[in-house]
């Protein structure tokens, strides 16, 4: 295979490896700062999410360093884009996980 299309497929890969972990990081703060149990939410996301990220690393890099690399920038780029779309999301009447109120 082409070199340029290898790093283009493992790029893609990390791309979508990217919107899956942080798109479902976005929705899990969503869901677990209104559910009755956010416990459970985040931490069964957090397994999913992990599971799922690291199988796609090892499937997509296999075992050639330059398509771990790879990976990782599609990973990164995902990363600043579900970054910059959520951050439009929210809103002033949306609550915000950093103003909570808590006992000191």
């Amino acid at each position: 295979m082409n070199e340029a299309l290898g790093w283009s497929l493992t790029g893609l890969a990390g791309i979508g490896l990217g919107v899956f972990f942080f798109g479902g990081l976005w929705w899990t703060v969503i869901k677990g700062l209104s559910s009755a149990a956010p416990a459970l939410w985040f931490l069964s996301s957090l397994l999913l999410r992990t599971g799922v990220t690291m199988a796609g690393f090892y499937f997509a890099g296999r075992d050639h360093w330059a398509r771990w690399i790879g990976c990782l920038a599609g990973f990164i780029v995902a990363r600043m884009v579900v970054k910059a779309l959520t951050r439009a999301k929210i809103g002033p009447d949306q609550p915000q996980a950093l103003g909570a109120s808590h006992a000191p």
